[in-house]
């Protein structure tokens, strides 16, 4: 069986209160778990590659293009996932 296959999700991740979204369009890790922190280190390095190509194709600082998109992850993130405020602390939505 492939390493993916015992991998976790992302919705499974976020549903099980590992990970939660960030104001800087990045996942942050919730709770300290091995397979979570290396599915956010995962997801984020996609994130931050489609992030410099929005930036450098609207010509907008990268800050712009992570401030949006956090303020749509943030907005888009289901009731009872983790969210991070702004003093940094992680709560439900």
């Amino acid at each position: 069986m492939a390493f993916s296959a015992w991998a976790i999700s992302l919705d499974d991740a976020k549903q099980q209160g590992l990970i939660g979204e960030m104001p800087n369009g990045y996942l942050g890790l919730v709770v300290n778990n091995a397979e979570a922190k290396s599915l956010v280190a995962s997801v984020n390095e996609k994130r931050k590659n489609i992030y410099l190509n929005l930036a450098r194709k609207n010509k907008i600082t990268m800050q712009q293009v992570t401030a949006l998109a956090g303020q749509k992850a943030l907005a888009k993130t289901q009731a009872g996932h983790y969210i991070q405020n702004a003093a940094g602390q992680w709560v439900k939505k």
